[in-house]
């Protein structure tokens, strides 16, 4: 379990939005997964504790946090345009370096999670399906409807 611990503490500090909030989270999914270890038949580790991960958030949230509100798209807001570009390049990876995490953490959490278990932890879409216990389908569809999204937010309007 422990070379997991970074994929588990990730998943976790997207879904909760908070890295003290995901350390709990985590330090409860392990204890979870110790409890439960007898109910692990082999297969999949990662995608095993990934899933009691994502459960154990989202039992975490229901009782500390409200429900967030389904986000509606603003098609003014999110207009598309070619990035700007210039000697100062760092500065600028690091602006869309934090400009790619606002726009992940805008998300819906369907699409946030899925996007973090797939381009984040390399998962397949079959142990996205197996942690997520949504079906392939549903997994394929999140993601390119979470791809499109953040393709859209990361869009900068051109500069004149």
């Amino acid at each position: 379990m422990l070379p997991h611990l970074g994929a588990a503490y990730n998943l976790a500090r997207w879904l909760t939005r908070d890295a003290h909030d995901a350390d709990d989270v985590v330090q409860e999914a392990y204890l979870r997964a110790c409890q439960f270890f007898d109910g692990f038949h082999g297969g999949d580790g990662r995608a095993w504790l990934l899933k009691i991960v994502r459960n154990t958030c989202y039992t975490w949230l229901e009782k500390n946090r409200p429900r967030e509100p389904m986000a509606t798209f603003d098609e003014a807001q999110h207009s598309t345009g070619a990035p700007a570009a210039g000697p100062e390049a760092g500065l600028v990876a690091g602006e869309d370096r934090e400009l790619l995490r606002q726009a992940l953490a805008e998300l819906p959490e369907e699409y946030r999670e899925a996007i973090v278990l797939r381009e984040m932890e390399g998962l397949s879409y079959r142990e996205i399906a197996a942690v997520t216990g949504a079906p392939i389908g549903t997994v394929m569809s999140r993601l390119a409807r979470g791809r499109e999204r953040l393709q859209q937010g990361l869009a900068r309007p051109e500069e004149p």
